[in-house]
């Protein structure tokens, strides 16, 4: 790709300088060195590489192909909020999605199997799927076994129990218009890709989606945190993470992350205490 390195230079300093970053700053979120970024912004290095402009754009939040062509009334720049959130990650299943406890009424009801009991059964796997140590395929079997019946498709079940909730669903939407937002959520493999195709989870341009079932860890677990923090190519204190369990925000917050508490029960008093935490700066 041609490119104008001296105007894109200055496109890159004016977008950092507006996202309020010093050279030091970017270089430390976006793992580039400075010297590096020193050249690029002067236009001293031809040509620069495609990956370390991507990187760069990402990690101040700005569009590629429009700082690329200098179209700057493309540039849109991610805000932050007054309490210094610019990264916000949901979880998906209490807080996207209902929680699917309908499938243990409706597995009970197929079986004779109390409700209570396939439930106990079920979270016995659950941590090993949504690691991806342990496979759906497998599960099912062990699951129609425990029910006495030739075959189970779990799948089936969980997209027939679970509903969208409209609210976080409109948040996300609003929430993707002025800050970096990501997934992050324990699923078993395929599920999430599953929930975005049918549109259940917000089929839009994530800038960070972290399956549990792809970096092998789960959540409240601190491994999964670091990734996602990572990712995030932020610093912790401006990440904010979103979920209806305790336990994922105590993990979250001793990371320096800001939390707050989703209740699916109602939805729309968690999504109006979460846009006034949200609301941006006046810049």
């Amino acid at each position: 790709m041609a490119m104008d390195e001296k105007g894109l230079g200055k496109r890159l300093q004016k977008a950092r300088q507006d996202a309020g970053l010093t050279q030091q700053e970017l270089c430390q979120r976006s793992g580039l060195s400075y010297s590096t970024l020193a050249k690029i912004e002067r236009g001293a290095i031809k040509s620069p590489s495609i990956f370390t402009i991507q990187k760069i754009a990402d990690t101040i939040g700005i569009d590629l192909d429009a700082l690329v062509s200098g179209n700057t009334s493309r540039i849109r720049q991610r805000k932050k909020s007054k309490s210094g959130v610019s990264f916000i990650y949901f979880d998906v299943n209490g807080c996207i999605v209902h929680f699917f406890n309908r499938a243990f009424t409706e597995l009970a009801h197929l079986s004779g199997k109390p409700s209570d009991l396939i439930e106990s059964f079920f979270w016995h796997y659950n941590d090993q799927i949504c690691r991806g140590e342990y496979s759906v395929e497998d599960f099912n079997r062990e699951l129609a076994k425990m029910l006495g019946i030739d075959s189970v498709d779990w799948k089936e079940y969980y997209f027939n129990a679970i509903e969208p909730i409209k609210d976080a669903y409109d948040l996300i939407l609003w929430a993707s218009e002025h800050y970096k937002i990501g997934l992050l959520t324990n699923s078993m493999p395929g599920f999430l890709e599953e929930l975005m195709a049918r549109d259940i989870v917000p089929n839009i341009k994530y800038d960070s989606i972290i399956d549990s079932s792809k970096v092998g860890h789960i959540k409240p677990e601190l491994e999964i945190f670091k990734v996602a923090e990572k990712a995030a190519l932020c610093m912790p204190e401006e990440i904010l993470s979103i979920d209806d369990s305790r336990a994922n925000l105590m993990a979250a917050e001793k990371l320096g992350w800001h939390v707050s508490w989703f209740d699916d029960y109602n939805s729309a008093e968690s999504v109006s205490r979460i846009r006034n935490l949200l609301e941006p700066t006046s810049s």
